[in-house]
């Protein structure tokens, strides 16, 4: 295939298309798109997120790490060898735009995991400072985790809300170290899928794991709560250092990662996080709202 068919392939709409196929299609247009000064910046946001999309959706649905790996390779050295003046590369680029125009000007975006789903906004306002969302339950409680603020550097934050009043005087954030493994542990039967796996078990032992404490505390205002959680119980928000969500990033997406919120007496309530499409919708917040 052409890059001119790689581009046809790679348009946001085909979700007919074998994920580790539209991984390797977007991808390849990503690099050349780099490579060649292709796109605008905003299109190239928009390809970077849709193929960190498409490789979540090729691990989810059972490819290995070494399969993705793979892909990667062949699809930027198919880019590397591409002529950046011919009309191949040429035509391919201006399906590219066509394809995502209308997807540029999309503001709003769920990305859907196996056990919970990232919700992406790029606009910010005073009623709405979350820019990329993923609620969850423990317990009795709920959390609200995800990028809020300003939309050149939205802040990573846990929002807990505590039925029963208690108040945590700090909060850290639980993952993988990437440096103690070599990769995701994710327990489960058999190779495969990892639908309905759930989210305890996708986190390594003790000595796989880092930890990043909040670096500051605060009530959380009514803007960060969801509407019908607003004025239930106590919440309060925990702001992790802008590493951290470099970091969280850069994990497979059928993981897990955990927020433990730390109360007096040594007590700790843990939620989990799907990792997910957080760099898809990373990605996707970057763009410029429209």
């Amino acid at each position: 295939m052409g890059l001119l068919g790689v581009a046809l392939a790679a348009a946001p709409g085909l979700a007919h298309a074998r994920p580790l196929d539209l991984f390797y299609e977007r991808t390849v247009m990503t690099a050349a798109g780099s490579r060649c000064g292709l796109f605008t910046p905003d299109l190239a946001r928009a390809l970077a997120a849709a193929a960190a999309q498409a490789r979540g959706a090729a691990l989810r649905a059972g490819a290995s790490a070494e399969e993705i790996a793979q892909t990667e390779r062949i699809a930027r050295g198919r880019a590397a060898g591409a002529d950046c003046r011919s009309k191949d590369v040429t035509v391919a680029a201006d399906r590219v735009r066509q394809a995502f125009a209308g997807f540029s000007r999309v503001n709003r975006i769920a990305y859907p995991g196996d056990v919970a789903g990232w919700q992406a906004d790029r606009y910010v306002s005073a009623a709405n400072p979350w820019r990329l969302k993923q609620d969850t339950a423990f317990g009795a409680d709920r959390m609200s985790f995800g990028l809020a603020g300003r939309e050149d550097a939205p802040a990573l934050l846990a929002v807990g809300r505590f039925a029963d009043g208690a108040q945590p005087y700090a909060a850290r954030l639980v993952m993988r170290d990437e440096g103690r493994s070599a990769g995701p542990y994710l327990q489960r039967v058999s190779l495969g899928a990892t639908t309905g796996l759930p989210l305890a078990r996708r986190m390594p032992p003790p000595a796989a794991l880092t930890s990043v404490m909040a670096e500051a505390r605060q009530p959380a205002g009514r803007d960060l709560l969801p509407k019908d959680q607003a004025g239930k119980a106590p919440a309060w928000a925990f702001r992790f250092p802008a590493p951290a969500a470099r970091a969280l990033a850069a994990l497979d997406p059928r993981e897990a990662i955990a927020v433990d919120f730390l109360f007096p007496g040594d007590r700790v309530r843990r939620a989990y996080v799907e990792v997910g499409d957080f760099a898809a919708g990373r990605a996707f917040v970057q763009m410029t709202a429209r």
